[in-house]
């Protein structure tokens, strides 16, 4: 049974190093802009949104569609960065594992 204590501990440790590198995502920061930077949004790599600024350029009632739609295109240009920084750092975590071809984590 040696065999299967070890495959459990090996399993504790990945979870353990996979929580790890889940709790560090939220300490990387990622900047998205739209319309040239009168937008931006500070995300998380876990996608937590940490700030949005507005150039007061947009702050009028006749600009009220076009802010909307920048700041929907901030959002996601954020949540892109967020989804790239999270996946090479979890690629990182997970590079000196065995695992099979299609297998992600977190499960």
């Amino acid at each position: 049974m040696k065999d299967l204590n070890d495959i459990l501990a090996m399993a504790q440790n990945v979870q353990a190093e996979l929580q790890k590198a889940q709790d560090g995502l939220d300490t990387i920061e990622v900047d998205g802009t739209a319309g040239g930077g009168l937008v931006k949004v500070k995300a998380s790599a876990k996608g937590r949104i940490i700030a949005v600024s507005i150039d007061e350029s947009l702050l009028q009632p006749s600009e009220k569609q076009m802010v909307e739609d920048l700041v929907a295109a901030a959002l996601n240009d954020a949540r892109a960065k967020a989804d790239a920084a999270s996946s090479t750092e979890m690629s990182k975590m997970t590079s000196g594992l065995q695992l099979p071809p299609g297998f992600k984590l977190p499960f």
